[in-house]
């Protein structure tokens, strides 16, 4: 028999195992929309208890894998669906809980991990039993048989129909009378049947552990996502490829550095897979959207914000050096790894970057610091060890970009994949590698040798650490990291550079855990490349997640927590505790303070009113002083009419929409209910009123002094298109737009009709988008003026939000040019646009949930296009949003409070041009008659607005210039009441929506 022979056949032993394994990954996915980052865990605890069952207790092989095949491992599974992702599933139909989910899995991963080092122990057993023969085709066969029959149960069966319609939609398909939830408990219990299947082929090929086998399983899942978890033909092709190539790799032997690579790539051809296919696949799974990861306002940081939780903490970190002895090893150990969690509240904390392989960059950390130390880092001498570890620090801050590059592109799910490719990467091509194994030793740095001396150092080095992290997680870097971590579209469009700051935050993550990787081997006197497995990078991330993501205070806990359960314990006890808060995230999404914090508050506050309780009583409040004011009858009733999905609570609790001081006098219109300003009617001020009152109805003095707000009654204070000064809106007149800015053209420029330079304001020209052979628009032109408010129409899919992504650069056209103030933009991205003065909301309102209503719009000051702090606080007085409303995290406020919120950050930027999509969605009667006056005086103030609204109403009270689009085209244009009278027309039968001109 030939030795390719022998080597195909080993090879499709493997791929067999492998494609078991990528069959149960991909419909386990389908049918539940989780990856199941878990499935080497199963597959490993379930290899220990038929192992356990055969050889422990002598059972006979075949009711050993009876149990373990068709009990143990379908009943993890089961356990799994029901009490794990059952109640995440609830955070993940609102459009959250992505991170929580993958926290999940990660976390049942490590309580299989950890409950098989306390059962069994943390060493290798080679005595597994076999259940199937070596045979490579019987192998191959049960892959290929059972790959046909889910094909054939998903093709042909009453459950293979519910599950694609389960997949195709959840929610419709529960509407249609389909059991979901049978549907996901099917799938959790056939997936994880595969992966017991998995683990008993290849237990007896490779070493029974709790580290290696769950690793080397999760490698395998590369072919499931190669195959875009979808394909199970593909699936099992790729595997045996991949197999049959791993084997044959083991032929080749060049002389030279390459051996060692073939030698690597032959035991590692699933790790580069599943990296390679991370790359490929940029968009990969539902839950890569904004919001990945959710961090709640309050955190053990913003508790400790007296200091006196910091005391407490520095004065338990200094207990060690009161201990009677001089062995230290145990503590030595929390400081540094304290320093590694923090690079992870740096990345995911902070900037929302799921990050599973920081364990790759503590290592390196380490590694370097001891090659270093040892004069053999190829082109450096020894260095002292202090110095080396500097340097180490700043060689591997920029291997960041192994991650930071491609998070520019991926989010969620595909982030989380990449970076744990990389961390299995560079543990097995780097670390595992002999000149990384052969005893490499490191001292502790000279006069701190010690174990208390070198305590003393880490505890200096950890102050720096905390400082460092601190200043980026504050002010202006650390305001713009949390609105890229809460919603990256709307911090794009705030003028947030996300993709330079993702790289920036993945440097600095990899720095600090480069540098707290050092301080270990320092502590253990040598490099162990055991030490830094992707395992212990999986660990560490769920430990931070759970305790606080965004919290320096918990990440000390967490390292302390982890340090202190293994210490004089079976190995696995820290992993078996971080898994159980883990999988219990489906009930405190926001982590362990949270959890307790809300705990604590039911059990020691008072009993009082419920929310809706509460409204009850505002309401009631705010009507009886109406009718006492003098008015002779109560204050309009408010409803919230929230359109789509809106925040999580509907407290409203927040302060009013902005209104019209005195507008007690206003008449209605008849139209939609609300107060009645006609168009030419003079702009007012509005009235927002915080928490403890009217905050836009001051005396006249009291504005003028504060620099912004209303310098006397029925004037308006704005900031200015080009300098972000306030200027005034006085009734009865607009205000002619001074030298220079957009609306009266530049120095030695002719202005242009009504006053206008020519180019100025937004100019979109032959706009064409198409999606394969479908045509979205074709051949789009519109012109948005200063000074005017320009609005968009059209029936749903006509291609309003189409060109409205390409307006606001979140969309490239196929063909044409967007011109933004004489300056193509049409390759530039949303951020830079913001920065040339486009401002845009959205149609569900962007806020940062995470900050406060002040830092919301405080985010637009200063990543605008005029960056002045000091507009911030006169947009807030604008939209009466000061007072204590001002400090309030954003996620509780309700829908209109949220609109001016994200309206008050776009203006805060002084931006030229202002696009708005569907503004008044969710808002009731009064709080759209304050947005048309703020709409209208924003215009007369020269600034040139583009509105996009389906109420035909709002837009002839509000708009100067209205296009209607049909079918991708702009079938009418012109005034708002000629386009309005044309679209109520609409065209006869048989007629397209030829382009014309109204009126």
């Amino acid at each position: 028999m030939s030795l390719t022979y022998e080597l195909t056949l080993a090879g499709l032993a493997v791929g067999s195992a492998a494609a078991l394994s990528g069959i149960g990954v991909v419909v386990t996915y389908r049918a539940t929309g989780v990856l199941n980052l878990a499935h080497g865990a199963v597959a490993m605890f379930t290899a220990y208890v038929m192992r356990q069952l055969a050889v422990g207790w002598n059972w006979p092989l075949w009711a050993a894998a009876a149990v373990s095949l068709l009990v143990v491992a379908p009943g993890i599974g089961l356990l799994m669906g029901r009490f794990v992702f059952r109640p995440l599933s609830v955070l993940r139909s609102g459009g959250a809980g992505g991170a929580q989910a993958l926290v999940a899995s990660l976390g049942v991963f490590v309580l299989l991990m950890g409950a098989a080092g306390l059962l069994w122990g943390t060493g290798a057993r080679t005595d597994a039993p076999e259940l199937l023969p070596s045979d490579p085709w019987v192998q191959l066969g049960t892959a290929v048989a059972l790959a046909a029959a889910v094909a054939a149960v998903t093709r042909w069966t009453r459950f293979g129909r519910e599950l694609r319609a389960v997949v195709d939609d959840r929610r419709l398909a529960a509407l249609s009378g389909i059991d979901a939830d049978r549907v996901a408990d099917a799938g959790w219990a056939f997936g994880t049947f595969t992966a017991g299947v998995t683990g008993v082929l290849l237990a007896p090929e490779y070493r029974l552990d709790p580290y290696g086998l769950p690793l080397l399983v999760m490698a395998v899942i590369g072919v499931a996502v190669a195959a875009g978890l979808r394909s199970l033909p593909a699936v099992v092709a790729v595997a045996l490829a991949v197999g049959v190539g791993q084997a044959q790799l083991t032929r080749l032997h060049p002389e030279g550095w390459g051996e060692q690579l073939v030698q690597a790539l032959g035991a590692n051809l699933f790790a580069v897979l599943l990296l390679v296919a991370a790359l490929a696949l940029p968009r990969l799974g539902a839950d890569s959207g904004d919001g990945f990861l959710r961090v709640p306002a309050g955190t053990l940081d913003s508790a400790a914000g007296d200091g006196r939780t910091w005391l407490v903490a520095g004065v338990l970190f200094l207990l060690p050096l009161g201990f009677a002895g001089s062995d230290l090893t145990t503590s030595v150990q929390v400081p540094a790894l304290a320093v590694v969690l923090l690079s992870l509240v740096v990345v995911t904390g902070r900037g929302g970057q799921v990050s599973l392989g920081q364990a790759a960059y503590a290592g390196l950390g380490a590694l370097f610091t001891a090659l270093l130390a040892a004069g053999r880092f190829p082109g450096l001498p020894e260095l002292p060890e202090l110095v080396a570890l500097g340097v180490a620090v700043l060689l591997v801050a920029p291997l960041g970009l192994l991650t930071g590059y491609p998070a520019i592109r991926r989010q969620g799910l595909a982030l989380a994949l990449v970076t744990l490719a990389v961390g299995v990467a560079v543990s097995r091509f780097v670390f595992a590698q002999p000149y990384a194994t052969s005893g490499l030793t490191l001292d502790r740095p000279a006069g701190f040798t010690g174990d208390r001396a070198f305590y003393v150092l880490e505890l200096l080095l950890l102050a720096g650490a905390v400082a460092a992290a601190r200043a980026l997680r504050r002010g202006r870097p650390g305001r713009a990291l949390a609105a890229i971590r809460d919603h990256e579209s709307g911090a794009a469009a705030a003028g947030v550079p996300v993709p330079s700051l993702k790289v920036a935050a993945f440097s600095a993550g990899a720095a600090l855990a480069a540098l707290g990787g050092g301080m270990l081997a320092m502590g253990a006197r040598a490099f162990d490349p055991n030490a830094f497995d992707p395992v212990r990078g999986l660990l560490w991330f769920a430990a931070v997640v759970v305790v606080g993501a965004d919290s320096m205070l918990g990440a000390l806990l967490a390292a302390a927590l982890l340090v202190g359960l293994d210490a004089g314990t079976r190995g696995g006890m820290a992993a078996a505790v971080i898994g159980i808060l883990a999988v219990l995230l489906g009930r405190f999404p926001g982590g362990l303070y949270e959890a307790l914090h809300r705990a604590a508050g039911r059990r020691l506050g008072r009993p009082g009113l419920t929310p809706l309780g509460m409204r009850a009583r505002t309401r009631l409040a705010a009507g009886a002083a109406g009718t006492v004011a003098g008015s002779g009858r109560p204050r309009a009733r408010r409803t919230d009419r929230a359109a789509g999905p809106g925040p999580r609570s509907a407290k409203d609790t927040g302060a009013p929409a902005a209104a019209t001081a005195g507008q007690a006098g206003d008449v209605g219109d008849g139209r939609r209910g609300r107060p009645g300003p006609r168009r030419g009617d003079a702009p007012q001020p509005p009235s927002g009123a915080g928490e403890s009152g009217p905050a836009a109805a001051e005396p006249a003095g009291a504005s003028a002094r504060s620099g912004g707000g209303a310098g006397r009654r029925g004037a308006l204070r704005l900031p200015h298109p080009r300098s972000g000064s306030a200027g005034a809106v006085r009734p009865g007149h607009r205000r002619p737009a001074p030298a220079g800015s957009p609306a009266a053209g530049g120095p030695g420029e002719p202005a242009g009709p009504g006053g206008h330079r020519p180019g100025a304001g937004l100019d979109a020209r032959g706009i064409s988008v198409s999606y394969g052979d479908f045509s979205v628009l074709s051949g789009v032109g519109i012109r948005v003026l200063p000074g005017q408010v320009t609005a968009l129409v059209g029936p749903n899919g006509a291609g309003k939000s189409t060109l409205f992504h390409c307006l606001a650069g979140t969309l490239r056209p196929r063909a044409g040019h967007v011109v933004l103030d004489g300056r193509d933009v049409t390759r530039r991205s949303a951020h830079a646009r913001n920065r040339l003065g486009l401002a845009r909301t959205f149609q569900q309102p962007a806020v940062f949930p995470s900050l406060t209503v002040a830092e919301n719009v405080r985010v637009g000051a200063e990543q605008g296009r005029v960056r002045d702090p000091a507009a911030a606080d006169r947009v807030l007085r604008l939209l009466g949003l000061d007072g204590p409303l001002r400090d309030r995290p954003a996620e509780d406020l309700p829908t209109g409070t949220l609109r001016r919120v994200e309206l008050g950050r776009a203006l805060a930027g002084a931006p030229r041009v202002l696009l708005l999509d569907e503004p008044a969605a969710g808002l009731d009667p009064e709080e759209t008659a304050a947005l048309v006056r703020v709409l209208r005086a924003l215009a007369a103030d020269g600034m040139a607005l583009l509105v996009v609204e389906h109420d035909l109403e709002l837009v002839g009270e509000l708009a100067d210039t209205v296009y209607a689009m049909a079918a991708g085209r702009i079938a009418a244009s012109g005034t708002a009441a000629g386009v309005l009278a044309a679209t109520a027309q609409g065209p006869g039968p048989g007629e397209g929506p030829a382009p014309t001109e109204a009126p």
